[in-house]
């Protein structure tokens, strides 16, 4: 059985901050960077992005390349412009407070069906 977002955020205590709506949508990979230009370039439809960056322009890229979620890490900050657009986008963020290293590997790791 493929694993949802809302399955996921439960497993790894990430947070939902916006997209509630969205969170039945299955990630398939995960693309961890914090250049913008980066995952435009790499990241494929409905990846992950794991980042630590908090700025309105993130929605824009994950609308574009249609991502099925972006994971904040670092408990890095997000701004309420940046919370409307992803709702206005439907762009589903979450949040966590550990390091993108820490992030990545449990979500290997879930996604792999891998015991800790």
């Amino acid at each position: 059985m493929e694993k949802n977002l809302k399955q996921l955020a439960n497993m790894l205590e990430l947070e939902c901050l916006t997209g509630k709506e969205n969170l039945d949508r299955v990630p398939h990979g995960a693309y961890s960077s914090d250049l913008l230009s980066d995952v435009m370039g790499n990241a494929q439809k409905d990846m992950l992005w794991i980042t630590t960056q908090s700025h309105k322009n993130i929605v824009a890229v994950a609308s574009l390349k249609e991502l099925s979620a972006i994971i904040i890490v670092n408990g890095r900050k997000v701004g309420e412009e940046v919370l409307e657009a992803a709702e206005s986008e439907g762009v589903v963020i979450l949040f966590s407070e550990i390091p993108a290293f820490e992030t990545a590997g449990k979500l290997y790791n879930y996604l792999h069906d891998i015991e800790k």
